[in-house]
């Protein structure tokens, strides 16, 4: 589960890191607030927007399983494991 919150907090994070990079190549010191101004809305709107279409493109390219889940049960009293199928 927090692999999945890390990658999309990447995913957010990638403009920021982006433009900070602009920043550097720029010559201007990204540590200051005087560049940020004005761009931080934009740059979260493209972060949200970035995560929005990746769960998209990842909720309809997702390999579906034609049967249901089936949990771990006993049988004969060994553990059999669950799985799709």
């Amino acid at each position: 589960m927090s692999r999945i919150v890390f990658e999309q907090l990447a995913l957010f994070l990638t403009p920021f890191a982006v433009f900070a990079f602009y920043l550097l190549l720029r010559r201007r010191n990204p540590l200051t607030r005087a560049p940020w101004d004005g761009r931080t809305l934009w740059l979260a709107v493209a972060g949200l927007g970035l995560v929005v279409a990746v769960m998209v493109l990842t909720g309809l390219t997702q390999q579906r399983s034609p049967g249901g889940y089936t949990p771990p049960r006993m049988e004969n009293g060994q553990l059999k494991p669950g799985g799709f199928q």
